[in-house]
């Protein structure tokens, strides 16, 4: 699915051309996307200027003084800015018309993704609970040492936890794993702390390297603008079983950990 960076590049792409925007009309053609549209958002965000545009995790958070849309995207949805008298397809479920004449186009082929409804004043219940951004001030190594002590499941699955530090997906945790030179099986409280501030680093400056590349492409996620994404041909393990490993040329190897293909190179993680 669409991870950190792809959310982040659609969120840049998006909120120039909806920030200061009015939306004038709600056009539903798909009342229920994972859940349904909320009656409250289909009564409040007409007529609604929309002040701010920002990612929170992996959603999508645009914000008026009636309240704020949350918006996800799923498996394979997408946002884009289009002309008013674009052609919907079979999979564009909703349009925001909006007073400069364009509209924000929300596909969704699988309808995994969701278009919620948050109240001023309020945290969302998928938002309430949420750890910290890995790009921000309140993310380092002993953030990840200190939540991580007596826990026994892999060290990869405790940092694609949302409740550790949120959007750290498949891909941008087993490539950080490798980056740190830790094994993705090994027992989360039983990495040194040492070795948490190097994989924090390494969270944190892969995703913001990704960011400025456009994101992954993924088989059903394109950019706002429609263009792929171009980090994918930087990655050093995932999706590269059986391959040699980039820096010692051991072949990478490649398990199930939590329902998740995990890829690693067993001399270069330990």
């Amino acid at each position: 699915m669409p991870e950190l960076p792809e959310v982040e590049t659609t969120v840049r792409g998006i909120a120039p051309h909806l920030i200061g925007r009015r939306v004038l009309e709600l056009i539903v053609r798909q009342p229920r996307l994972r859940w349904p549209i909320p009656a409250a958002l289909r009564r409040a965000l007409p007529g609604q200027k929309i002040e701010n545009v920002e990612r929170r995790a992996k959603y999508i958070l645009a914000h008026t003084a009636a309240g704020s849309a949350v918006m996800h995207l799923g498996m394979s949805g997408s946002l884009r800015i289009l002309r008013a008298d674009a052609t919907p397809g079979p999979h564009d479920h909703v349009d925001w018309r909006l007073s400069s004449g364009r509209i924000l186009r929300f596909t969704d082929p699988r309808r995994f993704g969701c278009l919620l409804w948050q109240k001023p004043g309020t945290t969302h219940p998928l938002l309430s609970e949420l750890g910290p951004e890995p790009l921000g001030a309140d993310f380092d190594g002993d953030h990840l040492w200190r939540t991580s002590r007596g826990r026994s499941a892999p060290v990869k699955t405790f940092l694609m936890d949302q409740h550790v530090v949120v959007g750290v997906g498949n891909i941008y945790a087993a490539e950080a794993l490798f980056a740190a030179g830790i094994h993705p099986n090994r027992a989360a409280g039983s990495v040194a702390r040492t070795r948490y501030a190097r994989l924090a680093d390494e969270v944190r400056r892969i995703l913001a390297y990704a960011i400025t590349r456009g994101g992954t492409t993924l088989r059903d996620f394109i950019n706002p603008d429609g263009a792929p994404g171009y980090f994918e041909q930087e990655l050093f393990v995932y999706g590269r079983a059986g391959e040699a490993c980039k820096v010692c040329g051991t072949p990478v190897r490649s398990v199930m950990l939590g329902q998740r293909s995990t890829f690693y190179c067993a001399k270069c993680q330990r």
